[in-house]
């Protein structure tokens, strides 16, 4: 990889990319690589929005979990198929969240629903995620970035929607985006220790 590059790709325009994009991975992590902040000794702690009783819903916890069995470097997450983060949790989730890490950097995860040809198409965008809009729930915007999966079909019983979708197609958009999230995670990695070798890094 050429750090030079990405370095130089820093506030790349937001992106889209449909789940069988050949490189859709590739160009996903570098549009989540070129958000991520610079100044050292940033926390970026992850949040996986969603919830294990609903298939399409499911897409967040999916997520945080392939992080964690995979020991995503450098970012915390919150949020499993264990331990979901849900419209119930949520705020109490982002209390702690900003209770434990200093100005925590956070990147948003979640499901949405939208137009027919949408589905299956994954966003990275800029500035935080508006949860629950989908399901008319009111909750706290989340993230100074954010990404989501379109997982179904929006604008009738959208509940049951959620409940009804093809998990194959959850699961291979869980597969790309922590895929994504992974490899950006160690883009920044390798930046920070170009940047600030630990010799002059403030220890913590």
């Amino acid at each position: 990889m050429n750090y030079g590059q990405l370095f130089k790709e820093k506030n790349q325009p937001s992106g889209r990319y449909h789940i069988h994009e050949p490189l859709a991975i590739q160009h996903m992590a570098k549009t989540i690589f070129s958000f991520l902040p610079i100044e050292p000794d940033t926390p970026i702690t992850v949040v996986c929005i969603g919830s294990d009783r609903s298939t399409g819903d499911s897409l967040g916890p999916l997520i945080g979990t392939k992080l964690l069995e995979r020991r995503c470097p450098s970012f915390s997450v919150f949020g499993t198929l264990n331990s979901p983060v849900h419209a119930k949790n949520l705020e109490e989730t982002l209390e702690s969240i900003h209770q434990t890490e200093r100005k925590p950097w956070i990147i948003a995860l979640d499901a949405c629903l939208g137009r027919t040809e949408s589905v299956g198409y994954m966003t990275v965008n800029n500035g935080p995620v508006y949860p629950g809009v989908a399901v008319k729930k009111q909750l706290p915007p989340v993230g100074d970035m954010h990404m989501t999966g379109i997982v179904n079909v929006a604008g009738y019983m959208e509940m049951l929607v959620l409940q009804n979708t093809r998990l194959s197609l959850v699961m291979d958009m869980a597969n790309a985006m922590s895929g994504a999230l992974l490899r950006a995670a160690c883009w920044h990695e390798r930046r920070q220790e170009v940047l600030y070798p630990s010799a002059e890094r403030k220890i913590t």
